[in-house]
């Protein structure tokens, strides 16, 4: 360094320190011009920093030298005299830092996650491609967009497959697990045999069965690549747009469609598609090649029947609409398709009867889909119906859960709306009624005469689940209301508990009961019924824990829960006994008077879509309330009921 800066002997200035200018010139140098000063002091300093800059981008010749970039930092001001010497450096003193660290040793502001380190920026271009939501035209740009949306190279499972069909470069991009291998398969043997060079819209397809031929077609297409150059750029091939010859010739599935938005892609790719990307355009094309495990269709426990059916909904939403449309085959039936849920994308169909079904009930069904905003429906129809049902706190359900087909197409001709979620086998339908969940399948699997007797069987069982134990403890408590015939009604013994904390702990060790054999294993569940019977039935008798009648009266409730054909209201049912068997305990009749009423007050003044939850009891309908209570047979029901507003009443003609 110090024979770079004798250099500047051959340059004649002034000191930079007014004080050495004393020194150094004459009592005649200081009358010079302070323009001319000025001027030679700029000078100077022009070429001090480009010596400073020779002798710091020299190499160093000992190790123990500084490196250029360190001697850049510390060197701040050289003052050399006339003849090149240096005067004076001042260095900058190095900076102390005070580092604060929190517990994990992390400065603050630092995020602890490694793998934001390697995170490559985003350039200026691909940020605005993925503001406008496009699909890039170099695959450098769209692997580059994949990566930052769906997590490729990060994510097993997304695969980004580049192959060369017939010279055009060409990119697969699927979810590992959900393409169907077949339908993929199917569609690259074609695209490997596919010959670019004719002109033609619907033979695009080398037949030749010569692997030879095939070679020297393929050569020679690579020679005339040269030729084509100028219509690849216009996104032609041979006279065709690439995509349209991919789209109507090259892909031979039935479910095609062309996408030009990157986000549109992603979405038909995670419901189980695969795409093609083209280099050079900006259109993909995506195929509905879906493969979901799935299992198979079974009859369903809750609602099994002794003559009839043994299929049931699955989670898989293209088989439950199947199995729907294999019963309704009118071409009015139609099934609309909508996805709810920002991160889930969960699809919602909606299902009807064109011109039987309410369209202002089918509108207003579709609006309050539409308007449902949360981030997914992880739980499926459950909590779209609280969405778009929204009871509260009202424990009974305003909407039917169905796992039969069968039941699902009748209602459908019944002109209600049929609301199916996928990942789900329940089906929702929209509107019912309270008598809607207390009718049954084998009901309509019998004989008229048969079927009106189960159904009142059902009814008495129904009614006996919500009344019996609040009517017989009111009695007991209150003898001067037993009817005569019935002194006998009562307990013969008192227990060491009151009657009604017996209740209260049968009731609950009813429920553990119930709880427990939905989670116990199916080879223990034998061995918790012997155990739960053994506990309540015998011990707790001898015991002195509970009485006789008390047990007796709560297995007839019980039993009576159990033969509700909806399990949401056997729920709700069960609510309502402990609501009238708490009022008659405290208030006596008085309470339990008060209660049902309230009970039937509130059951009345509920709506489903604006249908009457009590109808056709409340308000009273007398022909549709005699179909409710008598199963009719089939011939004789000419109509369908009004309670749906169909706009085609007539279900067969008259005669």
């Amino acid at each position: 360094m110090q024979k770079q800066l004798k250099r500047a002997k051959l340059i004649k200035s002034i000191p930079l320190r007014r004080e050495d200018h004393v020194e150094a010139h004459t009592e005649p140098e200081e009358e010079r011009d302070e323009h001319l000063k000025e001027q030679l002091k700029e000078e100077l300093e022009a070429k001090l920093e480009e010596i400073k800059e020779q002798s710091l981008a020299a190499k160093p010749a000992r190790t123990g030298l500084k490196s250029p970039g360190a001697q850049k930092k510390d060197l701040e001001k050289l003052e050399i005299d006339t003849e090149g010497n240096i005067i004076h450096a001042h260095r900058r003193e190095p900076e102390k830092k005070e580092v604060k660290k929190d517990s994990r040793g992390i400065k603050p502001g630092e995020k602890n996650d490694k793998s934001l380190k390697a995170q490559k920026k985003l350039t200026p271009r691909e940020e605005e491609l993925k503001e406008a939501d496009v699909i890039p035209k170099t695959f450098e740009e769209l692997k580059r967009a994949l990566e930052e949306q769906v997590g490729l190279n990060k994510s097993f499972d997304v695969i980004f497959r580049e192959m060369v069909f017939g010279g055009q470069k060409t990119g697969i991009f699927y979810f590992n697990g959900f393409a169907k291998d077949t339908a993929l398969i199917s569609v690259l043997e074609r695209l490997s045999y596919a010959d670019y060079g004719q002109d033609r819209r619907h033979g695009a397809f080398d037949e030749r069965e010569d692997l030879g031929e095939r070679r020297r077609a393929g050569k020679e297409a690579g020679d005339a690549q040269g030729q084509g150059d100028a219509e690849k750029k216009d996104g032609k091939l041979g006279g065709l747009a690439v995509i349209d010859l991919f789209d109507e010739a090259l892909i031979p599935h039935i479910q095609v469609e062309k996408a030009a938005k990157l986000s549109k892609v992603i979405d038909a790719v995670s419901a189980g598609g695969s795409a093609f990307f083209f280099e050079g355009h900006s259109e993909a094309i995506c195929v509905d090649a879906k493969s979901f495990p799935a299992r198979s269709t079974e009859e369903p426990d809750l609602e099994r029947v002794v003559r009839g059916s043994r299929d049931g909904f699955v989670e898989t939403l293209m088989t439950n609409v199947t199995l729907v449309r294999r019963r309704v085959r009118d071409p009015r039936l139609k099934l609309e398709l909508t996805k709810v849920g920002q991160r889930t994308k969960s699809d919602v169909c909606i299902a009807y009867i064109s011109d039987i079904c309410d369209m202002e009930l089918v509108e207003a069904v579709k609006d309050k889909i539409q308007a449902v905003e949360v981030d997914g429906l992880p739980l499926a129809e459950k909590q779209l119906e609280e969405a778009i049902v929204g009871r509260g706190w009202n424990p009974y359900p305003m909407v039917r859960y169905s796992e039969r087909p069968d039941v699902v197409s009748a209602h459908l001709l019944e002109g209600h709306v049929i609301v199916m979620v996928d990942t789900s086998p329940s089906v929702m339908i929209i509107p019912t009624t309270f008598f809607h969940h207390v009718q049954h399948a084998e009901e309509y699997r019998q004989t008229p005469i048969v079927g009106s007797y189960l159904r009142w069987v059902r009814f008495l069982g129904i009614a006996a689940s919500i009344f019996l134990l609040p009517l017989w403890y009111l009695v007991v408590s209150s003898p001067e209301l037993k009817p005569v015939g019935l002194e006998f009604v009562g307990p013969q013994q008192e227990g060491l508990i009151p009657l009604l904390g017996q209740f209260l702990i049968a009731e609950l060790g009813i429920d553990l009961m119930r709880m427990a054999a939905v989670h116990t294993p199916t080879p223990l569940a034998t061995a918790m019924g012997l155990v739960a019977a053994i506990l309540i039935g015998d011990i707790a008798v001898k015991t002195g824990l509970f009485v006789n009648e008390v047990i007796m009266y709560l297995a007839v409730a019980a039993v009576g829960t159990f033969a509700t054909p909806s399990y949401e209201l056997s729920l709700a049912n069960r609510i309502s006994r402990l609501g009238l068997l708490l009022a008659a305990a405290i208030f006596r009749v008085p309470g339990f008077v008060l209660a049902s009423t309230f009970l039937v007050v509130f059951l009345s003044v509920q709506r489903s879509y604006n249908t009457p939850y009590m109808w056709p009891f409340i308000p009273f309908n007398l022909k549709a309330m005699v179909d409710i209570m008598v199963r009719r047979p089939f011939l004789s029901m000419k109509t369908r009921m009004s309670l749906t507003k169909t706009t085609d009443r007539t279900r067969q003609p008259v005669r």
